[in-house]
């Protein structure tokens, strides 16, 4: 296709998307655009051209984009489109279960949430419309609320699916829709092959159909007995022992929706209330004080931090937009400005902990298990080995995470941890959050403190130490040469320290590649667990770990560094090196 016949193309798409768009902000943003294209102007054109040259992709983290008109922008025709997929995919798995005897004829149920970004409440009545209109039978949550609840609810309501409109902890401009499935798979979000499915149903959608042909139908609003049932079983995972009396503490919800939940579940559950950022703990779809609202990006928690000085606090704690992460500080008088940030690794092993203890304690007949992405803290591996129980290394994610075996807790290094299987089946900011607070509340008890507890850590279990290493790029085609470049020829050293083995997770268990130890081991990665993926993961002959894979949501080559030490000096020196060794090493593979 030559560049005119390209571009006459994209005209027509836009202005057949135009003609079914019932949005009147991003109705007018593309009149004007196709106008201006029409009359030649080169800028317009290229906007056109990424609006509408691709698809906004389906895959198993649903949809996740920039707000705007077109089809590779977050819009009211595009989640359109993905409700009739989606409810077309429950229709046909509804259908195939009745043949099997497997399934009564009572419609599925979908039940739809929504957090505090801008136009997730359209995006979920929209959604709830077309289920229904689809013949399902549809529960929109019945304000905005955290991702969580809405997993939960996945589960109180025996639903089939459900959907929660957030884009998480993206930035401002972005929006998105996540997907859990019911039933079997127990209120976790999609794996594949569901993600191919319900995607090629929305392309057939997307296809055949304008989204103003699609039948809607009214649509059930859920009542407050769900959310009282959520704040219930978590108020449960930690009840306020006599150490959390006096607790002084901050809090933000980070302009998102944690607050008012957890707000009910600390009274619930026995524990002084905190002071709040008040600049941020309203729900704030335009995050004014954060340019991204995510507790990891530098600058995020500056607001928390002054708040946690002001106050005297003992520690402070931070939900990210939609309350499914947890971000943790300390006092700490090395660190710039008096406060810093746990590492989400800190933290995920501090809740492993207290997770092993009370199922070693309960003594449970079937084997329980911790579980946390391959690129976290392999420090939580030792804690089960510890107690004596199960573990298991998964893909990054909690689709992944969530479906482990015997399942007592799991955790990322990106702030996000599961600490309460038997009520949420994806990770929870709300739930951590109170799990924390009785661990300290316990500590306090006996006159310590949070670091207290990070020092007995570290003597039960090990120095650890993580980190990282990315690579921001702007031609994505950069990262796929380095990931080959590794391939092709994997590293005998890093950081003058020997590799002992190169783990390829593309391969195939038992599989052959090019390097000494190239093929996946059957014994460290089950293939039950690791299905293949863009991913190397080199072990060195101190004990350190590099994994490097590509982001699944940036531009971004990431290196996770791993260490063990003898001390805390030691291991921060053994990090250092690491991390200067794996800096080389990227920048060759990427010559």
């Amino acid at each position: 296709m030559d560049a005119g016949a390209s571009g006459d193309a994209v005209l027509d798409a836009a202005r057949a998307w135009l003609a079914q768009d019932p949005d009147e902000v991003t109705r007018a943003e593309l009149t004007t655009l196709i106008a201006e294209a029409e009359a030649g102007d080169a800028a317009a054109s290229a906007d056109l051209a990424d609006r509408f040259g691709a698809r906004l992709a389906f895959g198993t983290a649903g949809l996740r984009g920039r707000l705007g008109a077109g089809s590779n922008r977050m819009n009211r025709v595009l989640v359109a489109q993905a409700a009739a997929g989606f409810a077309a995919y429950l229709t046909e798995k509804a259908a195939a279960a009745q043949v099997e005897g497997v399934a009564t004829d009572a419609p599925p149920t979908v039940v739809i949430g929504y957090d505090g970004r801008r136009n997730s409440d359209v995006f979920a009545a929209d959604s709830a419309a077309i289920f229904a209109g689809a013949g399902l039978r549809a529960v929109l949550l019945p304000r905005l609320l955290p991702t969580p609840v809405l997993a939960f609810a996945v589960r109180h309501l025996g639903a089939a699916a459900g959907v929660m409109v957030t884009a998480s902890h993206n930035p401002p401009d972005d929006n998105g829709y996540k997907v859990y499935l019911g039933g079997a798979d127990e209120g976790s979000q999609i794996v594949s092959p569901a993600d191919a499915e319900i995607a090629a149903h929305i392309e057939r959608v997307a296809a055949e159909a304008s989204i103003a042909d699609l039948p809607r139908a009214e649509f059930e609003l859920a009542g407050e007995s769900v959310i009282q049932a959520y704040v219930a079983a978590t108020a449960t995972v930690a009840p306020a022992p006599a150490g959390a009396a006096g607790m002084n503490w901050v809090y933000t919800a980070m302009h998102g929706v944690g607050y008012e939940t957890l707000r009910s579940i600390l009274e619930l559950a026995g524990y002084p209330l905190p002071v709040v950022v008040e600049q941020q703990i309203e729900p704030d779809g335009a995050f004014p004080t954060v340019a991204f609202p995510n507790p990891e990006e530098p600058g995020a928690m500056d607001l928390t931090f002054a708040a946690a000085r002001d106050a005297g606090a003992e520690f402070a704690l931070a939900n990210d937009p939609d309350a499914d992460r947890l971000a943790v500080a300390i006092p700490d008088e090395s660190a710039d400005g008096g406060w810093r940030r746990l590492t989400g690794n800190e933290t995920g092993l501090l809740l492993g902990w207290r997770a092993a203890q009370r199922a070693a304690d309960a003594g449970a007949s079937a084997p329980a298990s911790l579980a946390c992405s391959l690129v976290s803290s392999p420090g939580l591996e030792v804690v089960a080995n510890h107690y004596g129980l199960d573990f298991h290394a998964t893909l990054t994610g909690f689709k992944w995470i969530s479906r482990a075996p015997g399942l007592v807790y799991g955790f990322e290094e990106a702030l996000g941890y599961l600490v309460n299987p038997e009520t949420v089946r994806d990770k929870d900011g709300i739930s951590a959050a109170v799990a924390l607070l009785g661990m300290i509340a316990e500590a306090r008890e006996q006159g310590r403190t949070l670091t207290d507890l990070l020092d007995q850590f570290a003597e039960t279990f090990g120095f650890f130490q993580s980190g990282q290493v990315s690579l921001r790029v702007e031609d994505v085609s950069i990262i796929g040469r380095i990931m080959a470049a590794l391939r092709a020829a994997p590293p005998t050293e890093i950081g003058g320290v020997a590799v002992e083995s190169f783990e390829d997770l593309l391969l195939p268990v038992g599989g052959s590649g090019s390097g000494a130890d190239a093929s996946r081991d059957a014994a460290e990665v089950p293939p039950a667990e690791i299905p293949p993926a863009d991913v190397v993961r080199l072990r060195l002959a101190d004990g350190s770990r590099v994994i490097v894979r590509p982001s699944g949501t940036e531009p971004k080559l990431k290196a996770y560094l791993d260490v063990r030490g003898d001390s805390a000096a030691d291991a921060a020196a053994r990090l250092a090196a690491l991390d200067a060794g794996t800096r080389e090493l990227i920048a060759a593979a990427q010559a």
